[in-house]
């Protein structure tokens, strides 16, 4: 019997980060590919929304320079990052304390800057309103073996962090010795921030990895909201790779079935849509916990929170209120409002409390005493609560989960990896390479 036909070599369920990014691979080895997105457009949990000049992301998951997927992925090559300050700002006991490298470094040597700036600093340096080095971490002592743990963590090769024994990151950090000022005034906030995790249940290995991301480079975002990272991808594809608004129904390892153009015949099938719609697609995929976030945006034409805290992250030490981290996102990049307008982005981790009046109305509040301004005038632009944003990682952690489930049909996304950008994109290229082995070289 002769075998059907097949229309394309490999149907990608899935137009977000990693599903593009495969796609991308894909056809540059010449293997032919289509890509289905049941929404109308690209991006999956990176798009932005926009509203009256001003680009408002869902999720705004910050990016690392220090990551290398988004520099040596095709079609990224060239994406533009917009760069925070260096380190972060703490907010705790009424005053805000820098924590980080100095602006002049990045890398390994911009960990050791960090190490000697904690190192060196007095407690309590700086004006009342803003310390320039972090003390809220504790005294010189205490700040010189963060620094010191942080140059550590900096030079150590990833896969060595990977193989270290596992606990949760909160009792990790306590069993590691460091003081109880320095994990609740430093770690604490900033791993929350990084691994969107409040309660630090993730695996100890990721939140090094988030440590060693942080030590050796600088917190970013892509230029113009975080849709130009897929909609750049999705540019780069040959024309009409990319199907938007088609729902699959079922797949197959030779097939997919759609709702609108029937059924697509191929020789593999990508599932990369998030776990849970690849789930209900391949029964039997195991579905994570994850962690929710909220994204509260602001506008302002008062200059007093921009003057407050320039283009640094602000962190909130103290946990005052629903906000984890804040900052003043076009000062960051300016092109996310129109002139003369300020915008205030904040997150909330976990299940924002009460209804959505009464969450602005505690994130304004907070905000407030973060900022130490008036937030009375503020204008709410939008409220993005997506349940699902961040696959949790908790023990035993598989930074390396299998991308092929057999001959046929395989699967991607942060889900299958470090539930970051970077996982996505570091996934892709994974899937990719079982893909092009399976198929051979030139996907003939």
């Amino acid at each position: 019997m002769l075998e059907p036909a097949y229309q394309v070599d490999v149907v990608v369920v899935g137009a977000g980060t990693a599903g593009l990014a495969a796609a991308r691979r894909l056809a540059s080895a010449g293997v032919t590919t289509t890509v289905l997105e049941a929404e109308p457009c690209v991006g999956g949990r990176m798009s932005t929304e926009k509203v009256d000049g001003f680009r408002l992301d869902r999720l705004g998951q910050p990016l690392f320079t220090s990551w290398p997927e988004p520099r040596t992925t095709p079609g990224l090559e060239a994406l533009p990052l917009r760069r925070f300050a260096p380190g972060v700002l703490l907010h705790r006991d009424g005053h805000r304390h820098r924590a980080g490298a100095p602006a002049v470094t990045g890398g390994a040597r911009g960990a050791l800057h960090i190490a000697r700036a904690l190192a060196s600093a007095p407690r309590g340096a700086g004006s009342a309103r803003e310390s320039r080095t972090s003390g809220a971490a504790g005294g010189a002592m205490d700040r010189a073996r963060l620094g010191s743990a942080l140059n550590r963590l900096a030079a150590t090769p990833v896969e060595r962090l990977l193989a270290r024994p596992e606990l949760p990151a909160a009792q990790a950090l306590q069993a590691r010795g460091l003081p109880p000022r320095t994990v609740e005034g430093f770690l604490r906030p900033l791993l929350a921030a990084l691994l969107c995790d409040p309660e630090l249940t993730t695996s100890s290995r990721a939140a090094d990895l988030a440590l060693h991301a942080f030590a050796s480079g600088r917190l970013c975002v892509p230029e113009g909201g975080a849709q130009a990272l897929p909609d750049r991808l999705a540019r780069s594809l040959p024309p009409g790779t990319v199907r938007t608004g088609v729902r699959v129904t079922s797949v197959s390892t030779t097939s997919v079935t759609t709702a609108e153009h029937g059924v697509i015949r191929c020789r593999a099938v990508l599932l990369a849509t998030g776990a849970r719609a690849a789930a209900e697609l391949l029964p039997g995929l195991r579905v994570p916990d994850f962690h929710p976030v909220t994204v509260v945006h602001h506008t302002t034409d008062d200059p007093a929170p921009a003057l407050a805290t320039g283009s640094a992250l602000l962190l909130d030490a103290d946990r005052s209120g629903p906000v984890a981290h804040t900052a003043v996102l076009s000062t960051v990049d300016p092109g996310r409002a129109p002139a003369g307008r300020v915008l205030i982005s904040s997150t909330v981790l976990g299940t924002p409390p009460g209804a959505p009046g009464e969450l602005d109305s505690a994130v304004r509040i907070q905000l407030a005493r973060l900022y130490g301004t008036s937030t009375h005038r503020w204008e709410t632009l939008a409220v993005h609560h997506t349940p699902e944003a961040v696959p949790a990682q908790r023990p035993p952690y598989d930074a390396r989960r299998p991308v092929r489930l057999m001959a046929g049909l395989y699967v991607c996304g942060d889900h299958r990896d470090s539930g970051t950008v970077q996982g996505a994109l570091r996934s892709a290229h994974r899937v990719a390479a079982a893909l092009l082995a399976d198929l051979g070289a030139a996907g003939s």
